[in-house]
């Protein structure tokens, strides 16, 4: 069997199983820990308990991108197939960082890159006639009662020195 056969967005979707994602792009869960870290053990911003780890299939369209957002845990990025991704990091100190996802290794691209929590963070693949196929692994684990969608006018005061990025990448 060759193993070297790529697929098109369009098939990934549907071979995946994936669902639009509210930030934009599709997803699928893909892995929940077993073990649940209770409320008590995590700092007061969690409300709830949550799985010590959890982790997704991404794919964004080279056309689409995700819309800054914020979650409480730090999530690892890991590159699987398409072309690479840029992914847009604003932390709570208002400096910005553009982290390159992808096996374009010559040229700064990684195979994993970290978001940490708390930071907005938006991604577009980097050719608009690609898509990038990704994976997330959120630890503790992602809830969506976490998730923070990013409001442009806000955006906009608080981080003046990136509206740019923040005109090109809230909905």
């Amino acid at each position: 069997m060759d193993t070297s056969v790529k697929f098109s967005a369009e098939e990934y979707v549907r071979l995946l199983q994936l669902e639009p994602h509210p930030e934009g792009g599709f997803y699928k869960r893909t892995y929940e820990s077993e073990l649940q870290l209770k409320a008590s053990a995590l700092p007061n911003s969690f409300a709830g308990d949550r799985y010590a780890s959890t982790a997704i299939y991404f794919l964004l369209g080279g056309n689409d991108f995700s819309a800054f957002h914020r979650i409480k845990s730090d999530e690892l990025w890991h590159f699987y197939d398409g072309g690479g991704l840029h992914i847009y990091v604003i932390p709570p100190n208002g400096e910005g960082d553009v982290l390159k996802l992808g096996n374009d290794l010559q040229n700064g691209y990684s195979f994993q890159q970290a978001v940490k929590a708390g930071c907005w963070f938006a991604s577009k693949p980097v050719a608009e006639n690609s898509f990038s196929l990704v994976g997330c692994t959120v630890a503790p684990g992602f809830d969506f009662a976490d998730f923070e969608m990013a409001e442009k006018e806000e955006m906009l005061q608080e981080y003046p020195q990136h509206a740019s990025w923040i005109m090109s990448f809230c909905r």
